[in-house]
């Protein structure tokens, strides 16, 4: 392969819109064995949730993959191809790209509920504390600031001091 035909498909896996309208292999050699990916991402991607005990599953999955990609991008950078092996590693590649996308929307979608939920529940408790607070109900005791009292020298009692 020409030093041109190279720096081209470099250019094409590193393409913001590479995976655009690019397919998923049926099927890749990870670490040697023929693994179904294109199965894999569509029966992973069809669930609404992934359940605790397939985390670790597509945690490891994507793993990987992300080790295959670096593989092959390194050996299209320097291996001694033919221009048609090279169009196949970085059709790979694109393919690989296009199946770690679909799996990593997976995660940021549970990671993204996790989130607003913990948000939402320190939103929660500094209402609360607020609550107590502008109510009187801070401290242990029970003898409250409610109104007419001085709360912080601002003075409640009609401008009199």
């Amino acid at each position: 392969m020409k030093e041109y035909e190279r720096k081209g498909l470099l250019e094409r896996i590193g393409r913001e819109s590479a995976t655009v309208g690019a397919t998923i292999p049926d099927e890749i050699a990870l670490d040697g064995e023929p693994f179904p990916l294109r199965e894999f991402v569509f029966e992973t991607s069809g669930l609404d949730r992934i359940p605790p005990e397939r985390r670790e599953e597509v945690e490891d999955a994507k793993r990987t993959l992300r080790r295959a990609r670096r593989e092959r991008v390194e050996r299209l950078e320097a291996a001694e191809l033919d221009y048609a092996e090279g169009e196949t590693l970085a059709d790979e590649i694109i393919g690989i790209d296009r199946a770690l996308n679909a799996l990593e929307s997976l995660g940021s979608g549970t990671d993204i509920e996790r989130e607003m939920e913990t948000k939402e529940a320190a939103d929660t408790k500094r209402w609360h504390t607020f609550l107590k607070k502008a109510l009187g109900h801070d401290d242990g005791s029970s003898r409250g600031r409610g109104r007419g009292s001085d709360v912080g020298g601002a003075g409640h009692g009609g401008g009199r001091r």
